[in-house]
């Protein structure tokens, strides 16, 4: 199967903590979203429920 380098942007601070977890996990960054991708085309959509806050619901 060939591979493709896919650049994505996200907070320091996002990043950091995931790695955290990920590494208690025992995954890489690029297992993660790989992971990821095929829930997606598995699940046919999002593999979580996304919704949006009314703007009473927002935190601060």
């Amino acid at each position: 199967m060939a591979s493709t380098n896919l650049n994505v942007r996200v907070d320091e601070d996002v990043k950091k903590n995931v790695e955290v977890v990920l590494d208690e996990l025992g995954l890489n960054m690029s297992t993660a979203v790989n992971m990821f991708l095929r829930a997606v085309i598995r699940e046919d959509g999002i593999p979580f429920k996304v919704y949006r806050k009314k703007p009473e619901e927002e935190q601060v």
